[in-house]
């Protein structure tokens, strides 16, 4: 049986979306450390032709050693309402040689911007990102029928958030405590 076609954000403002935004929890992958904390994406829009600039950063070894890749994002289709992108980086960082270009779904954003459910449509990736810092001592940021609730489950099932992932591991990611970068 085939997945349901999968349902992104409609007229996204990435002017609203512009910003730090932290990942809360994701799905493990080969391009991010396993053992990253504090993790962010910084979006900041070029208003002069509709891109943004793509700044990701993690720390690892205990906090000290700052991981970073900078990148370009644009609509992957400009007449679409569709929050498609694409995203383009060059690797390895520090020596930006090679070109990788890969999607960027915004399946869910809330009302104020504050959370946002992110995939691609191999159904492989999936992060849930917030814009505010959220502490780590509060359960969980989201209410039990809030479509982001899936981060806090060993699983996810994101029907709500438009059929994106049918299921996988989620890797929990710590948010930065006050003080963190």
């Amino acid at each position: 049986m085939a997945a349901a076609a999968m349902r992104v954000v409609r007229d996204l403002d990435l002017e609203r979306y512009a910003g730090r935004w932290y990942e809360i929890a994701c799905f493990p992958s080969t391009f991010q450390p396993k053992t990253g904390t504090n993790t962010r994406a910084t979006y900041t829009l070029n208003p002069d032709d509709g891109t943004v600039k793509v700044l990701n950063e993690t720390w690892t070894d205990g906090g000290g050693r700052r991981g970073h890749i900078e990148g370009t994002a644009w609509r992957a289709d400009p007449a679409s309402d569709e929050a498609k992108l694409k995203v383009r980086f060059y690797v390895p960082p520090f020596l930006p040689v090679f070109p990788v270009t890969g999607d960027y779904w915004v399946l869910h954003v809330d009302a104020d911007y504050q959370y946002a459910l992110v995939g691609q449509p191999s159904r492989k990736y999936l992060w849930v990102r917030a814009c505010v810092l959220i502490h780590s001592s509060l359960t969980s940021p989201f209410s039990r029928n809030h479509p982001l609730q899936a981060a806090s489950d060993g699983r996810v099932r994101v029907q709500r958030a438009g059929g994106a992932c049918q299921g996988g591991r989620v890797r929990r990611v710590q948010a930065p405590q006050d003080g963190a970068p």
